[in-house]
């Protein structure tokens, strides 16, 4: 049956028409999992905070798969359906060749449900858009590569144009690409792409210039991954405010012109984060100056995984705001409404489709940044397909939800196509939907509509005001004068675009409102005034925040006066608030040499402070070398202590730090040792290995180092063939196997398969296990040679044939020793025992015609409902994972780390879901974990996924979970997998009964 219809629903008549935050009524209620997904069933699946209620406002068959809203003045809801969301990979999916629809919903009879249904626009260039915003009777769709610009041109609720606004982002309808737009106060459009958004072009492909001259694209030069922007309404004067996200996936504006948005990791890390978007700030996804990835190894890592995956202690990263755990993060607003409670009021409202839930941030001042709490609005507690994909406030102050409801949530696949729902949030007792009028024929009614919480009622507002010219001022000068500060703030944005408009500014520079000041700050910067003179009022402000605007307003200002004030707000950085810390980053850049100068000028000798050291961390100037070799070479200091500014030299040029990094080996520090280790991994040494004072200070880091893996980077980095023995020593005396297989891949690499061989030979005890961990093609061939050398013990020999059977290549490798009939017989026991838990039928039956049967061919599974209906046992499961699914995957810190972490998996996918991704894999790859198949120069092959590139590097993680990396011109080719690196057949390897099991567990696997 085609799920894709187009006629009006008729709402069941049991439909609960909202859920309260009292459920007492619904908890004895026990559904079956067909009957949670039914519409008339929908709200028992949801919990609502205290003194809010949720109404279903509209359900499928209406709409479908909802990824984006918007909502009109008029109070209707704007749809983006994605019923053929990915469909190219996904193409067993109905698909329906008009393409996905715009629609727009409506409540005639204001009950609080939509009766009426419009088809604004149906076509496969909006397949599966991701952002919807209505400007009167325009209305920019957001679908990559394109952003669509639609005009309603006799308002019938049809469009009756279309045209182009930007191209070329990203692949076809990618969710890491373009994202909505959004109406800022300042009449200026706000919006954002994800890290596979690549570049902006314009409506001709030509590439687009931000207004510093630099070609918008994320290559590094100068921005990387995700991006921010702002651009007049007609897509001119594109400005780039923030980049090296991820993909973020909304960006929402307050009253005043800041900036807010969240983010999602790779999947798995548990690091989605909620930002302040500090203007031109860089937010560390991957390395500032190489693009390296977040898990490769570098100085002063973060402890903890979810923040070393913003690269939040190097210099020049900007703080987040808030870290939520897993998730998918999808729309947000701020709330500037007044119908919810108090505790919402003037907030962010955000929704997160993983863990099922609409959140609001409680926001507080934190020195120059903010700080924020958790205050949940509507959690998906009964039924864990909800999965809110945007939130948007309604001209009265309600606010809807657009609940994609599916059993998975984006990646690559989508598990449900038949429905979609639509929720309306308000305070408990009152569900009737009544849209306030709006009256733009005077300058007050234009003046009311600006007030509004609803984006396009302000934006109405605010067109008719900029239209009026001088006849606005008296309206907008009384609305300043009132005493909420948000509309204050919105009546000054365009008082200063309005004749006079400094007048205005100068006036608010001097409010006793921080926010207000902020705001003066920001319009006097886009009139493109006197920037001096705007900083000089605000240079000894008292509010963080304020200075905080003023340092970023002296960005690329290259007035003589611009160094001296750089210094004053550098003087009064408190060595604590990082916010302001790099604030000071942002409005020092390219000009870092005047104004460090003149600060330590005016600091004169006393830089040697907590303070002062932080600036010299931060800085990029060539005169803070010499110091942060001071702050190393200080007696009193640890090395070991002091990491921070050893990285720091890693965001400076090599002609200006190289002598500097050179003393510091010949410093005769207390602890030499621990300062040469790191300094050496700071040289290039294709350059300095033949150095005398690196082949010294070498020898000192060696005979010093205590940590095996310092020692085999060391080892590694200068490749010092000269050390076979020291690497054996440690693969033979560790018990970490991580150690052993790096000190092994290092012997092979340096010393050639010869050495390992006469090696085995000797004492193969622990050096077979270490092979088996490298698993490459040389690994492999030595196991062989085990495998099939009676000389070595049965013990040694049946070790080496676990080992070789370890992954697709060498599952591979025992099929051919069968089928050539040179596996010897007391080995078999080993191969049956690998073969049967491989996840590849084809595999396993090839295998059991030469092992007597003894292989169990893949047993039929039952249908994905069937399987749902039986009930696992998580205990039992617990060991079918460790035994099928951890050489892949990481629990709770065991496993391998190849593919996503699956320690929370149950909080973001439904039993339905978790089945459907083990089952069939290739439907639904994880962003990131795409594979590849790899030939190097040398002949040799590698199947596995990028796991960082840089502009001359790429390290490609295979399967086992070790990282290779190449150079880029070693790679002669690069072809990418049709499927999974995950094959399909792992769980009818499992049975049915142990994947009924695992599943079982794995559901458990939540956020604690």
């Amino acid at each position: 049956m085609n799920v894709f219809h187009y006629a009006l629903p008729v709402l069941a008549a049991g439909v609960l028409l909202s859920c309260q935050s009292n459920r007492a009524s619904q908890a004895a209620v026990v559904l079956t999992e067909e009957e949670k997904h039914l519409p008339e069933n929908a709200l028992y699946g949801l919990q609502a905070a205290a003194n809010l209620q949720v109404g279903l406002f509209a359900h499928e068959p209406m709409l479908v798969n909802p990824t984006n809203i918007d909502i009109d003045a008029k109070g209707r809801v704007w749809v983006c359906e994605g019923f053929n969301y990915r469909n190219p990979l996904n193409p067993s999916n109905p698909y329906h060749p008009k393409g996905d629809r715009i629609m727009i919903l409506e409540d005639t009879d204001h009950d609080g449900k939509a009766d009426k249904q419009t088809v604004f626009y149906q076509g496969p260039d909006v397949n599966s858009a991701l952002g919807i915003a209505v400007l009167g009777n325009k209305v920019i769709v957001s679908r990559s590569p394109n952003v669509l610009l639609f005009t309603d041109e006799n308002g019938d609720g049809v469009a009756d144009k279309k045209d182009t606004l930007f191209t070329h982002l990203g692949g076809e309808h990618h969710d890491h690409a373009i994202h909505a737009f959004s109406f800022g106060p300042d009449g200026k459009l706000y919006f954002n792409f994800g890290n596979e958004g690549h570049e902006l072009r314009d409506k001709y492909g030509n590439p687009v210039k931000d207004v510093t001259g630099n070609i918008v694209k994320n290559d590094g030069h100068p921005y990387r991954q995700g991006m921010v922007f702002r651009c007049n309404t007609d897509g001119s004067e594109v400005e780039v405010l923030g980049h090296n996200f991820r993909n973020n996936y909304e960006v929402a504006v307050d009253a005043y012109g800041t900036l807010w948005q969240s983010d999602n990791d790779d999947d798995g890390n548990k690091g989605v984060r909620i930002n302040y978007v500090m203007p031109y700030g860089n937010y560390g996804y991957t390395d500032e100056m190489t693009g390296a990835s977040w898990s490769d190894p570098r100085l002063n890592r973060e402890d903890s995984i979810p923040f070393r995956h913003w690269h939040l202690n190097d210099p020049g990263v900007v703080p987040n705001l808030l870290q939520t755990g897993a998730g998918s993060p999808t729309g947000i607003l701020v709330y500037e409404g007044k119908l919810l409670p108090e505790r919402f009021r003037n907030q962010l409202i955000h929704a997160d489709a993983g863990p099922n839930v609409v959140r609001s941030y409680a926001l507080t001042e934190d020195g120059a940044g903010y700080k924020a709490t958790i205050n949940n609005i509507v959690e998906g507690t009964g039924d864990n397909w909800f999965r809110p994909s945007d939130v948007c406030v309604a001209p009265d102050g309600s606010v809807f939800i657009a609940d994609w409801y599916d059993p998975g949530v984006g990646g690559h696949q989508v598990g449900d196509l038949a429905r979609g729902r639509i929720f309306r949030v308000t305070p408990s007792g009152d569900a009737a939907y009544k849209v306030p009028a709006v009256n733009l024929d005077t300058p007050e009614g234009a003046v009311k509509a600006l007030e509004s919480p609803n984006l396009a009622t302000r934006y109405l507002g605010w067109m008719q005001l900029m239209s009026l010219g001088d006849n606005a001022i008296p309206a907008l000068k009384k609305e300043y004068r009132s005493d909420n500060s948000r509309y204050r703030a919105r009546a000054l944005w365009l008082l200063s675009k309005l004749p006079a408009g400094n007048t205005y500014i100068q006036e608010a520079l001097k409010d006793k409102d921080a926010n207000i000041r902020i705001t003066a700050l920001r319009a006097g910067l886009q009139l493109k005034g006197d920037t001096i003179a705007l900083v000089k009022q605000l240079v000894n402000d008292g509010e963080p925040a304020v200075r905080r605007e003023a340092v970023i307003a002296l960005r690329h200002n290259s007035s003589p006066a611009a160094p001296e004030l750089w210094a004053q707000l550098a003087r009064q950085y408190d060595g604590k608030d990082r916010w302001y810390l790099e604030a000071l980053g942002i409005g020092a850049d390219k000009q870092w040499e005047p104004f460090f100068n003149t600060w330590m000028k005016t600091v004169d000798s006393n830089w040697n402070t907590a303070t002062g050291r932080d600036i010299v961390w931060r800085s990029r100037a060539t005169s803070a070398l010499p110091l942060l070799a001071k702050i190393i070479t200080d007696p009193a200091n640890d090395p070991d202590k002091s990491v921070k500014y050893f990285r720091a030299f890693d965001f400076h040029p090599e002609a200006g730090k190289l002598g500097i990094l050179l003393s510091l080996l010949q410093a005769g520090h207390p602890q030499q040792a621990r300062i040469n280790v790191k300094v050496l991994g700071l040289l290039d040494p294709a350059h300095m290995r033949n150095n005398p004072v690196v082949q010294q200070a070498l020898k000192i880091a060696l005979a010093g180092v205590a940590n095996p893996q310092e020692y085999l980077d060391l080892v590694g980095y200068y490749e010092l063939k000269d050390k076979a023995p020291e690497l054996l020593a440690i693969i033979r005396q560790t018990d970490d196997t991580k150690i052993q297989a790096a000190a092994m891949r290092l012997l092979l690499q340096l010393n050639g398969s010869a050495t390992v061989q006469q090696a085995l030979r000797k004492s193969p005890d622990r050096l077979i296990a270490a092979l088996g961990a490298v698993g490459d093609k040389p690994s492999k061939d030595l196991l062989q040679q085990v495998v099939l050398n009676k000389q070595y013990s049965l013990k040694d020999r049946t070790a080496a044939t676990t080992a070789l059977g370890k992954g697709r290549s060498g599952e591979e490798r025992l099929l051919q020793l069968l089928k050539k009939h040179q596996l010897p017989d007391d080995v078999k026991s080993v191969a049956v025992t690998i073969f049967k838990k491989t996840d590849r039928p084809e595999v396993r039956e090839a295998a059991s015609k030469y092992l007597d049967g003894l292989v169990v061919a893949s047993s039929k599974l039952p249908p994905v409902a069937d399987l749902l209906k039986m009930k696992g046992n998580a205990t039992s499961g617990a060991a079918v994972f460790e035994m099928y699914c951890s050489t892949c995957h990481v629990v709770n810190n065991k496993g391998t780390d190849f593919g996503p972490n699956l320690s929370e998996i149950g909080s973001k996918l439904s039993a339905e879901a978790m089945y459907k991704a083990i089952l069939s894999p290739s439907a639904g790859i994880s962003f990131g974990f795409e594979g590849y198949n790899f030939k190097l120069a040398n002949g040799t092959t590698l199947s596995g996924y990028i796991a960082s590139q840089t502009e001359d590097d790429i390290t490609i993680k295979v399967i086992g979970g070790i990282s290779e990396k190449h150079k880029k011109a070693e790679i002669v080719e690069k072809k990418p997998l049709t499927g999974s690196l995950m094959p399909d057949g792992l769980g009818e390897g499992m049975g049915t009964e142990k994947l009924a099991d695992v599943v079982a567990y794995i559901e458990g696997l939540r956020k604690g």
